[in-house]
């Protein structure tokens, strides 16, 4: 895919720094854009040359929420339909489904999910709407100085997207998800960082070199394979209602991690050396996806 709307650029140490792109529209959110997110995070997966991914947004803003300045139903969403949860459950990839009622947040906030790399948000600027939860399926958020957030969706008769009921909740906690969401206000980087949404504020000069350099920090002499295991099994085992289904994961994934790449970082700590892991997550053990 040849992207209109992001920029994809891996450095020498690994480090993808993926951009929205659009700055004259403050990046706000299209369908194109979207589809090139999904995309994105695909595509950085299996692309063995990405340890982890930095995304930030070109300009003043991060993403100023959703381009509402398109024709019809800004949402890209096909008003003659009737859609009922059996229809979702049933036929979620289905094109009808899929192009005319499947809400274009929540595709990329499961493509996040899904990725095998950590997500670090470097959030410059103005995150609302879509803007701030596309940030909650990251790993880490640093905020510059001049970010601001806004659940803002009640402030127009609509309703949380992106998957925004499930994250925001296990982030900062159901009180303040549930505020947020009602008030519909935004707000500063330091009332994100206060109530944990983000982990750090910078000064906007350093804000992308701090989010790298942690970035790096997370995946420097570790095995890619055990990364994206660990990504996916805390994302998904901690949602499940019995740790059992947790051990069950974590099973196969020791299983398998310790006769491939455990082997030579077993033996690297032995020799009190650094280890030369050869797995790539291009090549993830069989069981996955689970």
């Amino acid at each position: 895919m040849t992207y209109d709307t992001l920029r994809y650029e891996v450095d020498a140490d690994g480090i993808l720094m993926l951009t929205l792109a659009r700055p004259d529209q403050m990046n706000a959110f299209t369908v194109r854009m979207c589809e090139e997110l999904i995309h994105a995070y695909g595509r950085a997966s299996i692309d063995d040359s990405v340890r982890a991914v930095v995304v930030t947004g070109e300009g003043r803003a991060f993403c100023a929420g959703m381009d509402l300045s398109r024709p019809g139903n800004v949402f890209g969403l096909n008003e003659s339909l009737a859609p009922t949860l059996a229809d979702m459950r049933e036929q979620l990839d289905d094109p009808v489904i899929h192009n005319g009622v499947r809400d274009t947040g929540g595709r990329v906030a499961l493509a996040m999910l899904a990725c095998l790399k950590p997500i670090i948000g470097a959030i410059n600027g103005a995150a609302v709407g879509i803007g701030s939860t596309m940030l909650l399926p990251m790993d880490f958020r640093f905020a510059s100085q001049k970010a601001r957030f806004g659940f803002v969706f009640g402030k127009l008769g609509i309703t949380p997207e992106a998957c925004s009921t499930w994250f925001l909740p296990r982030i900062v906690g159901m009180e303040q998800a549930l505020e947020w969401f009602y008030r519909a206000e935004v707000f500063d980087a330091v009332e994100a960082l206060d109530k944990g949404l983000v982990r750090k504020i910078c000064a906007p000069e350093t804000l992308v070199e701090e989010a790298c350099a942690f970035a790096l920090s997370l995946v420097k002499d570790r095995s890619p394979v055990s990364i994206g295991l660990i990504r996916q099994m805390v994302w998904r085992n901690s949602a499940y209602a019995a740790p059992l289904e947790a051990h069950l994961v974590e099973s196969l994934a020791m299983f398998y991690s310790s006769t491939g790449d455990g082997k030579e970082g077993v033996q690297a700590f032995c020799e009190k050396r650094r280890p030369q892991f050869a797995g790539v997550a291009s090549q993830m053990p069989p069981f996955m996806p689970w």
